[in-house]
């Protein structure tokens, strides 16, 4: 077996060496079940190795390791919202990629969409989209005419809704028979059973462009310097200015506490922005862009664009975090920012190429 390095970098998380010779052991082997792989790779990640080092000791893909460590905290999240034991107990030897995809709700929705994906036996993309059911559905303010709160009512609701907006009879009869499908109370079976002899459309405004940019040259990606201060200076103010560490992918920048920077280009947008912040997070995250491998993202949100607009993205409430909504009717809401800019990180060739100007100029 190769060496990890050293996991002297996260020192309160340190395992000793037989600790980890055996956790690699056991994933090698695939000993145990998938929710022990997550626990000893979120172990060993903690511990400060990194998914290629994990990899090539264990054979288990970078995005495996992502699968199986977030599908176990849900996994483990289902006794505390309430899942039956057959539903634990099915998903205890199988299913990470179907949990990965209930991630984002509360724990009594993964615990209920977990109970509806095991009674349907449902794959990963339908996974999804039973999430983003009910995620969607626990926006409103208040239950909308004949569907309940269950979850089997959330993906009615949803197939209902979208029925409407379809002229097409081939589209419209298949949401149909997904809404009966999936229809806990009779109220709501009745509702989307109506649509059969009810043929209105209901047009619905499609949602706007999410404000994407990428860095595309190195002019666009400045570096922080920290600032030691005016002559006269003494060899003390010279030691006294903190280590400016880099982090990628968006060159962010922690000094000591609890603040950070992030450099950003002169965008107009940017510079009409009356209170910007930054947050951090997945594309996932992201409105509209489920279907897509989850990358890193960087949110600029302007604080003071409060206002509603049907426009624009906004951050709000959601039980109890921050989410990103957009709202095609004006919500009853608070609203507490509007997103101006989301921003990918710079496509690098070749880290190492790229830091040697003379090649890339020959």
């Amino acid at each position: 077996m190769t060496n990890l390095p050293s996991n002297a970098q996260n020192p309160e998380n340190a395992l000793n060496e037989d600790v980890v010779k055996e956790l690699l052991r056991k994933l090698r082997q695939k000993q145990g079940n998938w929710v022990e792989w997550g626990a000893a790779i979120a172990s060993l990640q903690k511990a400060g190795y990194n998914p290629q080092q994990i990899f090539e000791e264990t054979g288990f893909e970078p995005i495996q390791q992502n699968q199986v460590i977030v599908g176990s905290q849900v996994y483990h999240s289902l006794e505390k919202g309430g899942a039956s034991e057959a539903t634990r107990s099915h998903y205890a030897t199988r299913g990470s990629d179907v949990l990965y995809e209930l991630r984002l709700l509360t724990h009594e929705e993964r615990a209920a969409a977990a109970e509806l994906t095991f009674t349907h036996k449902l794959d990963m993309d339908e996974a999804r989209e039973v999430a983003k059911a009910i995620k969607d559905f626990s926006r409103l303010r208040t239950l909308p005419t004949g569907f309940s709160d269950h979850p089997g009512d959330a993906v009615a609701y949803q197939a209902w809704k979208l029925a409407r907006q379809y002229t097409d009879l081939q589209e419209r009869s298949r949401l149909i028979a997904k809404g009966l499908k999936f229809a806990h109370t009779p109220t709501a079976r009745n509702k989307i059973e109506q649509l059969l002899v009810d043929f209105t459309v209901v047009s619905q405004r499609p949602a706007p462009i999410l404000p994407f940019y990428r860095f595309e040259s190195e002019d666009e990606l400045p570096r922080i310097v920290p600032v030691v201060g005016e002559f006269p200076l003494t060899p003390q103010d010279l030691k006294s200015v903190p280590l400016v560490e880099s982090l990628e992918p968006f060159g962010l920048v922690k000094f000591a506490g609890e603040q950070a920077w992030v450099p950003l280009p002169g965008w107009q947008v940017l510079l009409s922005a009356e209170d910007p912040v930054v947050i951090l997070c997945n594309s996932d995250r992201l409105p509209n862009q489920e279907n897509n491998l989850p990358k890193p993202v960087l949110v600029v949100v302007d604080r003071a664009g409060r206002q509603w607009d049907d426009s624009s993205y906004f951050v709000v409430e959601h039980n109890g975090e921050l989410d990103f909504q957009w709202f095609d009717t004006e919500p009853q809401i608070p609203l507490l920012g509007r997103v101006i800019v989301i921003v990918r990180p710079k496509k690098i060739f070749d880290d190492v190429i790229s830091k040697d100007s003379w090649q890339i100029d020959e």
